[in-house]
């Protein structure tokens, strides 16, 4: 597969997108772009765990959905179309308790008006914990 991105960008860019919204406050972080994945950490702390120790699902689905919109963006030209959350999901496969959870997303679809997304969570042994599917609605601006 060529390159998907509408242009070049690079981690800085990203994270400067990352760091403003909620992504920031869980502590998403971009760590490798490619010609068409984007791969991004989330660290395990207290913030986004659920009250018996473990990470919370819904902890796993922000830095899907906020992965794969970033994604959606970077895809379509930025001054004419933008890429929305339509539907996300996501499989918790096993509970992680601490370190850092490495997400890559990648496209199964990139059409004209939406695009789809699976991110692949893994734990600091290299163990899948999560996978998600993120559908991105793109609108016109």
């Amino acid at each position: 597969m060529s390159r998907i991105w509408f242009q070049p960008y690079n981690i800085e860019e990203i994270n400067v997108f990352f760091n403003k919204y909620l992504s920031g406050l869980l502590e998403i972080s971009a760590t490798e772009i490619d010609d068409n994945s984007i791969t991004a950490t989330m660290p395990v702390t207290d913030k986004v765990k659920q009250p018996h120790g473990i990470l919370h699902g819904g902890a796993s689905v922000v830095l899907a959905e906020s992965l794969g919109s970033i994604a959606s963006n970077l895809v379509v030209d930025p001054d004419k179309y933008r890429g929305v959350g339509l539907e996300v999901n996501a499989n918790h496969i096993r509970p992680v308790s601490s370190g850092i959870i490495t997400a890559k997303c990648s496209p199964i679809h990139i059409g004209r008006s939406t695009h789809i997304w699976e991110i692949k969570m893994y734990d600091r042994f290299n163990k899948l914990n999560c996978i998600s599917r993120l559908t991105v609605a793109i609108v016109p601006k």
